[in-house]
């Protein structure tokens, strides 16, 4: 089955933020263009869930009538590049509303994409990106002008690094938040 290319490949359609992603987040030829983006099938594998959201018509699995259904069992409790442990609670942010959803998700687009400009040295991305995942946009703004606040602009990078992954690890600590990917469970 061919995808059509969605109009907003950051949010997909079962619930994962692409936009946050770190192959979202990559140049050259390994980049992939968030869910059903454009050449998503060269990038990506077909994908069960995608293949029936569209063949129901829906541009989001919470719009149908099944939802949640068996494709998201345990799904949850596993992790890949993109984290699973907040795609419920994501999907019901969209399902309020999923134009204040869309602009929460591209402010949070922004925001990585300055910290991975401003502070990684290379080895953490992956730490950046799950971080801003898994935090709420507030505490991500409230660590973000934590860092501002407390780096010299002619701080060593390596400096910048620390104070950054130690102000994040802090406020994640502080919600009960692990910063970590989980190895994928067998369900």
């Amino acid at each position: 089955m061919e995808y059509p290319q969605r109009s907003y490949p950051l949010f997909s359609a079962c619930g994962l933020n692409c936009g946050l992603c770190p192959r979202y987040q990559t140049e050259g030829k390994s980049k992939c263009p968030g869910c059903s983006g454009k050449d998503f099938l060269t990038k990506h594998p077909k994908c069960g869930v995608l293949s029936c959201s569209l063949r129901r018509g829906y541009e989001y699995c919470y719009q149908c009538e099944e939802y949640p259904c068996k494709k998201y069992s345990g799904a949850d409790l596993t992790d890949s590049f993109i984290t699973h442990k907040n795609q419920f609670r994501d999907m019901e942010k969209a399902k309020n509303s999923i134009d204040d959803y869309k602009s929460e998700l591209d402010e949070k687009v922004t925001i990585l994409e300055e910290l991975l400009a401003n502070y990684d040295d290379g080895r953490r991305k992956s730490f950046l990106c799950i971080a801003v995942n898994l935090l709420e946009l507030n505490d991500i703004k409230h660590v973000l002008k934590q860092i501002k606040d407390e780096i010299k602009s002619d701080a060593p990078q390596k400096d910048k690094v620390t104070t950054a992954i130690r102000l994040f690890q802090s406020m994640a600590e502080e919600r009960g938040i692990l910063l970590q990917l989980r190895k994928k469970s067998k369900i």
